[in-house]
């Protein structure tokens, strides 16, 4: 199953890479608690207050421009950004090879969060 979602948000693409890539931010929109070496090869952790659990490795790493994570089910993860002329556009598309709510869910967060 996959998931797919194109938004534009109002900030510069090294902002959004940060709300990416460094675990303080992905606290404030993602996940209760993050842990990720942002680097090709580097694990993340990521934990929900439901005591949810996801685990990653990243595999590619373009900095501002491309984010990859394997999940430990088999899933993938890929964020492209581009800069639009109102901001960057964040292209996202989740693969997992058996579809969870949870992952629409935060999906449909993400364009949330971009849209506030």
């Amino acid at each position: 199953m996959e998931v797919e979602r194109e938004i534009v948000v109002p900030e510069a693409p090294d902002e959004v890479w940060e709300a990416l890539t460094e675990p303080e931010r992905l606290e404030e929109w993602f996940a209760t608690e993050v842990e990720l070496d942002a680097r090709p090869g580097g694990e993340g952790v990521f934990r929900w207050a439901d005591g949810d659990e996801r685990r990653a490795t990243v595999r590619e790493l373009e900095e501002s421009e491309r984010l990859v994570l394997d999940w430990e089910d088999g899933g993938t993860v890929s964020i492209e950004l581009e800069t639009s002329e109102t901001g960057t556009r964040v292209h996202v598309v989740e693969t997992s090879p058996e579809f969870a709510p949870a992952l629409e869910l935060r999906a449909l967060a993400w364009t949330a969060l971009a849209a506030a």
